[in-house]
């Protein structure tokens, strides 16, 4: 059994983006002592000098508590003295990062390790919880939490009422991850399916693209709520297909941050597909964006999933003909209203699990056994 957590903890956020520097904000604010990792010396600098990041939430001051380090990443004695290290990097260069902080800290005295990437990498089509196997072994990959749901990382740093899922295999991992983060302002509720948590993370910012594209093409209400909802559909024969609960889309990590990412233009997602519905060039829009969309790079991991298990997601499909086939946006939409007439309106898939299963017993778990890691 894992020992508990001091009340106030030692925290190690590694990534310093939108979401990384929101999260330390809360933890400092929430009384942890909180060192903060940027491979960017000036930010590293202005956060240590004058309490502001240069790139991100520029209007923010952040507590003096916060040490700022880096660009060089932590060694192995900052990694050793972290009760919990939460990795903030973008799912792009996490394979790499893990592999260098896996020759660097003690497996053998762990801290909680949390991470709130969300996507697929592309290429290998793996998901978080793969990567981490891959790289730190299946006894880190059993205990990994994982952070997710609606959450803004600019409505974080005013305080405005959060609510967000916190999984784990573990769900004793799950629960203590949960109660680092949770306040009266942030609410934490602990879960055991990081798969479904992951799938829904970065489906979320594909069906984005789409509502957004829409939007720009004029579409109103009737037909973004229509999106929203075949798009939560898709998302559960996805995930039910690769072997996650369908009731995991139904949570905060799901339909919430689906209904978020999909509803606001400071989604990032979202107005890359609306810049598109507007007859922007892509290569225009992402070079002027500011950030990472990550949808943009997930559809084509999400295409390779649809194709591989035969999956009906004829939105997911359609992101991906206009990103990466040239198919003009108009036409896929006036297609993707001519589908023909559905059997019924909710189905899953009669095979499922196959990914899922394949990923357990890499981790010497079975799909029975998994919770109790």
């Amino acid at each position: 059994m894992a020992a508990p957590l001091p009340s106030r903890s030692r925290v190690l956020v590694l990534g310093s983006g939108n979401f990384g520097c929101c999260l330390a904000d809360h933890l400092a604010d929430s009384e942890h002592d909180v060192v903060l990792w940027s491979r960017n010396a000036e930010a590293v600098k202005s956060l240590n000098e004058t309490h502001k990041h240069p790139h991100y939430l520029k209007g923010h001051t952040f507590p003096e508590s916060i040490k700022a380090i880096g660009p060089q990443l932590p060694d192995s004695e900052t990694l050793s003295s972290a009760d919990v290290i939460l990795f903030a990097i973008p799912t792009p260069g996490l394979r790499a990062i893990l592999k260098e902080i896996n020759n660097r800290w003690d497996p053998s005295s762990l801290p909680l390790i949390i991470f709130v990437n969300k996507g697929i990498e592309v290429g290998t089509k793996a998901l978080t919880l793969e990567i981490i196997a891959d790289t730190c072994g299946a006894e880190v990959a059993k205990v990994a939490t994982f952070l997710s749901g609606p959450s803004f990382a600019t409505e974080i740093i005013n305080r405005q009422p959060t609510n967000v899922s916190v999984v784990s295999l573990s769900l004793q991992h799950a629960q203590r991850a949960a109660a680092v983060f949770h306040q009266p302002w942030f609410r934490c509720y602990a879960g055991n399916d990081p798969i479904g948590v992951q799938l829904a993370g970065a489906l979320k910012n594909v069906y984005a693209l789409a509502v957004g594209a829409a939007s720009g093409l004029g579409y109103e209400n009737n037909t973004r709520a229509g999106l929203i909802t075949r798009s939560l559909a898709e998302m559960t024969r996805i995930g039910a297909a690769y072997g996650a609960s369908p009731l995991t889309f139904l949570t905060l990590a799901g339909v919430g941050d689906l209904f978020l990412t999909c509803s606001s233009p400071t989604s990032r997602n979202y107005t890359v597909g609306y810049r598109l519905g507007k007859g922007e060039a892509l290569k225009d829009i992402l070079n002027t964006l500011g950030s990472v969309a990550e949808g943009v790079s997930t559809a084509e991991a999400v295409y390779e999933i649809v194709q591989d298990f035969g999956v009906h997601a004829p939105i997911a499909t359609a992101v991906y003909e206009v990103l990466y086939r040239g198919v003009p946006l108009a036409d896929m939409a006036q297609n993707l209203m001519s589908q023909p007439l559905a059997n019924q309106e909710m189905d899953l898939p009669g095979r499922a699990g196959g990914p899922v299963e394949k990923l357990m017993n890499k981790l010497g778990l079975s799909l029975a056994n998994a919770t109790a890691a």
